[in-house]
């Protein structure tokens, strides 16, 4: 890249000048408007925002599920610009985790197929005791053959992070992840998540064990005092960050943040880090 602001090496995940816009001329909406931001490797980053902030379009963009009207997007040291679909499908089942609000999980299948599941589509035989330790690691040990509909929403949750664990990604992206949860499922699910970030592990499509990084768009001041850092959007750009935030400075940021008028939001916004 020319003139970016990071080392690339040092990234997990870098956005560069950042837009992605819908639509043209008068109804024209930019969802996204040239952010700039690092995400460095090893690290847990909450992205937080008002509603139609520009957070879930940031992680779509920043996981290749959809491509950005302009600028760069670097994950795990692969530019994504001009990969084909193919490429990128690669790219997200080899090196990349989802975690959503929906679970996604195959209501038919156990909690081990679900996890072996994405395995099987890539063609590997997942082997029974590396899917089972899996599931012990998310404290899941003794449900292995329990299917969606016999478990709490905590622990269909759970199922979901182990099945994106299973694939050993180098970067984990969470959208709302504990959403539809209870407090005590929250705190578990936020605890895998913030287990997970540092944790090295070999990639698979990788050669050498790598600290893992997590990305978690959030509404939550809760969830996101998990994080190392914050980064807050409005209006598709990056106006603050919070590093080793607390709940209540988290909830006090953002407060201010929704109460300033949208004229004033980006005055003091620097290149985030």
């Amino acid at each position: 890249m020319h003139n970016e602001p990071f080392s690339a090496a040092d990234e997990a995940v870098l956005l560069w000048r950042l837009t992605r816009s819908y639509g043209s001329g008068d109804s024209r909406v930019t969802a996204l408007d040239e952010v700039t931001a690092g995400f460095p490797v090893g690290s847990f980053t909450a992205v937080m925002g008002p509603s139609g902030s520009g957070k879930s379009t940031l992680l779509q963009c920043a996981a290749g599920l959809d491509r950005p009207t302009s600028g760069r997007v670097v994950v795990a040291g692969t530019e994504l610009g001009g990969m084909s679909e193919k490429r990128l499908t690669l790219l997200r089942r080899d090196r990349i985790g989802f975690v959503f609000q929906a679970f996604n999980l195959v209501s038919a299948l156990s909690a081990e197929q679900n996890v072996g599941l994405p395995l099987r589509l890539a063609g590997a035989r997942p082997k029974r005791a590396e899917i089972r330790s899996v599931l012990a690691e998310v404290g899941l040990a003794g449900r292995e053959r329990h299917r969606p509909g016999a478990l709490s929403g905590g622990q269909q949750q759970r199922v979901a992070i182990a099945r994106a664990l299973a694939t050993r990604p180098e970067v984990l992206f969470a959208d709302e992840p504990t959403g539809a949860l209870d407090s005590e499922s929250s705190r578990l699910v936020l605890g895998l998540l913030r287990g997970f970030a540092g944790a090295a592990d070999t990639p698979r499509g990788g050669p050498d064990p790598r600290p893992r990084t997590v990305i978690m768009v959030t509404h939550d001041p809760f969830a996101a005092s998990y994080a190392d850092r914050v980064l807050f959007l409005a209006d598709g750009r990056v106006v603050d960050t919070l590093e080793r935030p607390s709940t209540e400075a988290v909830a006090a940021r953002l407060a201010a943040l929704e109460s300033t008028p949208a004229s004033e939001r980006h005055d003091s916004a620097g290149t985030p880090r």
